[in-house]
């Protein structure tokens, strides 16, 4: 791993160099970044294909993301441990591994239920991966903390807006395709960060297994982790189960509706969300943000049997996912007065139990009580409500970190000797920032 003290920028450095020039090892984690995030949105595409050809239900379907973001969530609790005992670089490594197991594994089952149990074991790997990529590329990147905060927002935008492309590609050709399309591609960015990816030093101090859940005692991080729980259940509802409500079948075609979404999710997040914050504020961004995506949710509850009412809205709400995924991140990292990981794993940790939970509800409802599929939208459309609600009882703190005070680190935690850190306490975490704005 390069010296981070030595990559952090001197004033007005950020400025003049680009986000995107940086060293092998940082393209080698962020085309592994970009292949993760594919992941959000590679199996829509192809769940009605699923559904028919593997004779399941949509409930049953729907626990392919049930199985990957609760097993994702409860690993968020023991990646730092895992981390701080064998080093950034091969807690990266063992994801990477994991992933192409597991996707492999699932392309080559031939039943929902071994597909489920598979996407848990991805959903291992793929906390393994997601909660170390970013500190390494922190740690790695030229052009300082701003600059990767832009390459990560980037990898991740790329991968939401380019896996139900590729989903539905591969799905036209079989169902498999999709799973064994990411273990091909994993296995490229295996290789690249076993070769090009320096030596990571273990960290000074190893992590206890009980800090995540410990500091949710802390008000202002439950509060914010809470808020990003009950907003990725109304995400998670959409993407979920929307598709079974688009009266679309070609897997292509319906790559191709993910994929206006995931295109609007990536501008917002990168371009949207920072000129919004800096303009309004995080905290009356939100807000708004929150009413305007649960007005969309409630459109689909209320038309949920109009299939052009809802690819219309689907593709909408990425503009409001995209606003959220960025500012409601930066306000659990603003606010939170814990380490920086330890703050990562906690709030991965809540919000991806929201997200794996919607699914399924959704899919139950439908099966059992509202066959059109009006009320896991109502719900999810609730649910964002509240979401706004509960981020208004933490509005001073918000304000607080848009003026760039930051909240004195816990004192129970001893001081964190790992480079990673060391780098973003000299570099505090910036407003959320576009690619211009780091020029």
């Amino acid at each position: 791993m390069h010296d981070v003290s030595a990559s952090a920028p001197r004033q007005g450095e950020s400025k003049r160099q680009s986000p995107f020039k940086q060293p092998r090892a940082v393209w080698a984690v962020a085309f592994a970044c970009v292949v993760s995030f594919m992941g959000i949105g590679l199996v829509d595409p192809i769940l009605k294909t699923l559904a028919g050809q593997l004779h399941a239900s949509p409930a049953q379907v729907e626990l392919l993301f049930t199985s990957y973001l609760v097993v994702t969530a409860v690993a968020m609790l023991v990646t730092g441990w895992v981390s701080s005992r064998i080093g950034a670089k091969w807690t990266l490594i063992a994801g990477l591994i994991l992933i192409v197991i597991f996707s492999v594994a699932a392309g080559s089952t031939n039943s929902i239920a071994g597909i489920v149990g598979f996407r848990a074991g991805w959903g291992l790997g793929n906390a393994l991966f997601i909660a170390t990529s970013l500190a390494v590329i922190v740690a790695s990147a030229s052009g300082g903390f701003a600059g990767a905060i832009v390459l990560y927002e980037t990898a991740l935008g790329v991968g939401i807006a380019a896996g139900p492309v590729i989903g539905g590609t591969l799905g036209s050709i079989s169902w498999r395709g999709p799973f064994f399309g990411v273990g091909a591609l994993m296995t490229i960015a295996l290789i690249a960060t076993i070769f090009f990816l320096p030596r990571t030093p273990r960290p000074a101090r190893k992590q206890r297994l009980s800090e995540p859940l410990a500091a949710l005692k802390h008000r202002a991080l439950a509060t914010t982790s809470v808020t990003g729980l009950l907003y990725n259940w109304g995400f998670f509802t959409l993407l979920g189960y929307s598709p079974f409500l688009m009266g679309i079948d070609s897997p292509i075609q319906l790559g191709l509706v993910f994929c206006g979404w995931g295109l609007l999710v990536a501008a917002f997040s990168v371009f949207g969300a920072p000129r919004l914050q800096r303009r309004f504020g995080t905290a009356k961004t939100l807000y708004v943000n929150f009413a305007l995506m649960a007005v969309d949710l409630a459109v689909i509850a209320v038309f949920s049997t109009v299939p052009v009412v809802v690819i219309v809205c689907v593709i909408i709400a990425g503009a409001f996912i995209g606003v959220n995924n960025t500012l409601v991140t930066t306000a659990v990292m603003s606010i939170a007065p814990v380490e920086r990981p330890v703050a990562s794993a906690t709030y991965g940790f809540v919000r991806f139990i929201g997200g794996g939970l919607a699914p399924l509800a959704a899919g139950q409802m439908v099966e059992y009580i509202d066959p059109q599929a009006h009320l896991p939208f109502y719900l999810g459309a609730g649910t964002v409500l509240l979401a706004a609600v509960v981020l208004s009882t933490v509005h001073k703190a918000l304000g607080a970190a848009d003026r760039g005070e930051t909240p004195q680190t816990a004192p129970a935690d001893p001081v964190d000797a790992d480079p990673v850190i060391a780098a973003e306490r000299r570099d505090p975490l910036p407003q959320a920032v576009t690619i211009g704005d780091a020029d």
